[in-house]
């Protein structure tokens, strides 16, 4: 699944194809997934110009100059492709045809991926604007590994596995510390961490393949590459599950419990 880093390339990629130009129609091949009726999707969407897409959490918004936003969520296996034309994607869920001809197409081929129309507000922070007060606070509130509660997106938007992972690797701490037990200089070091890991791996994404817009860039991380048996540091790799996802990690990592 597409974590911050990606989807913020993306954002940046979108932005320099269509920013700017008029969405003449959208075409729905599958609205099971759709918030509101195709009608409802059109009608509000259908002759504006799109004045920019963000990343927001783990959704991409499509910003119209008449206020109304779409959101896509990629979910596990959702891509965006580029059109020159007509959509002839398979597994489509919908596509956007600007003025010009060009286009952008939607596929899941589980049909899970979800574009909403004007998705609710919400305080929950972005984990590259995330205070250390925030963060202080809502890991000494619970017991439950510091991994897990990185990866709530209830808690905090944007990191995923492979991200939560490289984070806590870089900042030498356990994925299965107890939350409530770390001391402060650990928390301190855990934000550093979300920062400079975040915004390095988008870096590294952009100096690979400048123009994606779709799939996952993950050879440049550190320790979350199952066919790699050892860090840049010499340390093994370990393997386990948390919470039902596969967690690497290494000896480095202090444990806090």
């Amino acid at each position: 699944m597409p974590e911050l880093p990606d989807l913020q390339v993306f954002s940046k990629n979108l932005n320099k194809l269509f920013k700017g130009k008029t969405l003449n129609n959208i075409e729905i091949t599958n609205a099971k997934n759709l918030n509101v009726s195709a009608a409802k999707l059109r009608e509000a969407l259908e002759g504006s110009e799109l004045a920019e897409v963000k990343r927001v959490g783990k959704e991409l918004h499509f910003e119209f100059n008449n206020k109304h936003i779409l959101a896509i969520h990629l979910m596990l296996n959702g891509k965006l492709h580029t059109l020159d034309g007509s959509n002839e994607n398979k597994f489509s869920i919908i596509a956007l045809f600007f003025k010009g001809g060009k286009g952008l197409a939607l596929t899941d081929f589980q049909a899970l991926a979800t574009p909403t129309l004007d998705p609710a507000e919400s305080d929950i922070p972005d984990a590259l604007g995330v205070t250390e007060a925030y963060l202080k606070q809502k890991l000494s509130k619970t017991k439950t590994p510091v991994k897990t509660v990185l990866m709530n997106q209830k808690v905090l938007r944007g990191i995923g596995n492979a991200y939560a992972d490289e984070i806590l690797w870089d900042a030498r701490l356990s994925p299965f510390s107890v939350s409530n037990k770390l001391p402060e200089g650990k928390v301190q070091q855990l934000l550093k961490s979300i920062e400079e890991v975040l915004k390095d791996a988008e870096k590294q994404i952009v100096k690979i393949q400048p123009d994606i817009i779709s799939g996952e860039i993950r050879d440049f991380l550190k320790v979350h590459l199952p066919k790699q048996k050892r860090t840049e540091t010499g340390a093994t790799i370990h393997q386990k599950r948390l919470a039902g996802r596969k967690t690497y990690f290494t000896d480095e990592q202090e444990m806090f419990e």
